[in-house]
């Protein structure tokens, strides 16, 4: 196996792993309340322990392309898989809300490292067209959100929810031991590609706007429906805490629909301006997410199912963005800006679900916000720019910088 495909290999097993750490919390915290003990029996405060480390997930990244100028990206990697499995493990093992937070904040700053520096490798890796490479990693990092929910529900009850963090700690730290016999990324790691093309720089800026605020709303609608989907589906379809398997399996089926689309959406992109693509997803979000906070029974399962392809799908066009418009000298640092602007807005998630769970009594009033919060998404679709030159960067040349650009 080449390099380059064993570097993608592991970028791909690094971005199930992020999102599947950061959603062990909010499935075991139905465990954890049911259970009582040192960490209460209230949904909403144990949830928001996961603040800290959802602040530090988004201020952690800001400074990886700094950082991986000075130390390089495989010690980076490196990082991110020995800091995160130990993290995991020591959360699985507190035994106060405080050694809690502090070890979820731990998690998040260790897994912070993986978008700015595995996207960076991953679109380095993937050659001139990158979009079937990050959507198969979106699929990647959906099943890690779908199997959270499923795979910690069945080990918190058959086990204890402690060693539904202590599980995926250890395979995290075992793959960490893998990845230091690979050859070095920084060195071999680089494809005969095609001289990034000089783009008007008004489009870039206009690009770049759009990107970096669709990052903000798209971070916290993106996080607050995997951190509320378990509870929504125990809500609707198993209030029972005996039955929490079946909202666990109930939320990873929901949130597969997302796999599913990335790795459509990756083809797609590679055919198609990634307006033309990201514009009708955006049409659907907002009405998609207001019917999700009103039905009931199993008809929750399909709409969540639309959601999940909707928001799951964005996150492949809006990487694609980057790999489009941001020259690969700057697009490190350029993911590293945009992933602390998208997981601050991730970081108000949990506790805005918590304070409206706790004013409101279930989580329809969270999923109505976020709604509102989808029509900036819609905006930004609008305002983003069409352009034929994405397929074929070569036309670029043709362009000419004061023209108002074709729509």
């Amino acid at each position: 196996m080449s390099t380059a495909r064993a570097t993608i290999g592991f970028i791909n097993a690094a971005h199930s792993l992020t999102h599947y750490s950061l959603l062990i919390l909010p499935t075991a915290v139905l465990a954890m309340a049911h259970q009582g003990g040192a960490f209460g029996s209230d949904y909403g405060p144990i949830l928001a322990l996961a603040t800290g480390g959802f602040i530090l997930y988004g201020l952690f990244a800001l400074p990886q392309g700094w950082l991986a100028q000075r130390f390089g990206r495989r010690h980076l990697m490196t990082a991110f898989f020995f800091g995160g499995g130990l993290s995991m493990i020591a959360t699985g093992l507190a035994f106060s809300p405080l050694t809690l937070a502090l070890a979820l904040a731990a998690t998040g700053l260790f897994v912070a490292i993986y978008h700015p520096i595995g996207t960076a490798l991953l679109v380095e890796a993937s050659g001139d067209k990158p979009g079937q490479a990050i959507g198969l990693n979106g699929v990647f990092g959906n099943v890690g959100v779908a199997m959270a929910p499923m795979v910690t529900a069945f080990v918190a009850v058959q086990a204890g929810w402690q060693w539904a963090f202590i599980l995926p700690g250890i395979a995290c730290a075992l793959l960490g031991f893998w990845w230091i016999r690979l050859p070095s990324v920084d060195k071999q790691v680089r494809k005969a590609t095609k001289p990034f093309p000089k783009i008007p720089p008004h489009l870039v800026r206009r690009a770049v706007t759009v990107l970096l605020l669709i990052a903000a709303t798209s971070g916290l609608v993106f996080n607050a429906f995997t951190l509320l989907i378990p509870k929504l589906m125990q809500e609707r379809l198993a209030n029972d805490p005996s039955l929490l398997p079946l909202a666990g399996v109930a939320a990873t089926i929901a949130t597969l629909c997302g796999a599913a689309t990335q790795l459509t959406v990756g083809r797609m992109i590679d055919r198609m301006t990634l307006k033309r693509v990201f514009l009708p997803f955006a049409l659907i979000l907002a009405p998609a997410l207001a019917a999700l906070a009103v039905v009931q029974g199993w008809l929750v399962l399909p709409v969540a199912g639309v959601v999940a392809a909707v928001v799951f799908g964005q996150v492949t066009v809006n990487e694609t963005m980057t790999a489009r418009y941001i020259s690969p000298e700057l697009r490190t640092k350029m993911y590293s800006v945009r992933f602390f602007i998208g997981f601050l807005g991730s970081a108000a998630a949990p506790p805005v679900i918590g304070f409206l769970h706790e004013r409101t009594g279930d989580l329809s009033a969270s999923v109505f916000v976020l709604s509102a919060f989808a029509l900036i998404i819609l905006g930004c679709a609008v305002a983003f720019p069409n352009r034929r030159e994405e397929l074929a960067p070569e036309l670029w040349e043709q362009a000419v910088p004061q023209a108002v650009p074709a729509e």
